[in-house]
């Protein structure tokens, strides 16, 4: 019997639909709620729709001429519409020689890292990303306390009652 996360946690279930999206696996809205309840998230029909509307996906075929969805995405390359800040995704930051830790709410991580790699900031060599964990590694050789210091910055963390560790 697959885990049952807390379906109450938006930004988890749509950071995982995202992944889904992604990884081009959902063809309809009924995949997407069948795959969404495999990975723990118990959904209907409706509240599929309402976040692939919400995430701006589109169904449209794919190179192998499959109908599935897609993201869609605004002028500058991110994902539409309303989805969940890095104040709300970085729960905390530790750092230790080129790397720096960031913990997030399950099923977050990929969306966090998704937004590093395309935020700019000139310090990040690339994100790698599990469920709730997300490596940044810097490019400077000791650069992780400097690095942590800006994902932290990046985020603007709202939650003063996280653990931040900057060290």
């Amino acid at each position: 019997m697959a885990k049952v996360l807390n379906s109450n946690s938006v930004s988890a279930r749509r950071a995982k639909a995202i992944a889904l999206i992604k990884a081009g696996v959902v063809h309809s809205q009924s995949d997407l709620v069948k795959l969404l309840k495999k990975a723990g998230f118990v959904v209907t029909q409706a509240t599929a729709s309402r976040d692939l509307e919400e995430l701006g996906a589109v169904r449209s075929r794919s190179e192998s001429g499959e109908l599935v969805y897609q993201l869609g995405t605004t002028a500058d390359g991110s994902i539409a519409r309303s989805m969940p800040l890095p104040s709300d995704l970085i729960l905390s930051v530790e750092a230790s020689g080129n790397l720096a830790v960031v913990r997030t709410p399950p099923g977050g991580a990929q969306f966090l890292a998704s937004s590093l790699d395309n935020s700019g900031l000139e310090n990040i060599i690339g994100t790698i990303a599990g469920d709730d964990t997300v490596l940044v590694v810097s490019k400077k050789a000791s650069g992780g306390a400097e690095l942590a210091k800006e994902l932290l910055n990046f985020g603007a963390v709202k939650n003063s009652s996280a653990k931040r560790k900057a060290k």
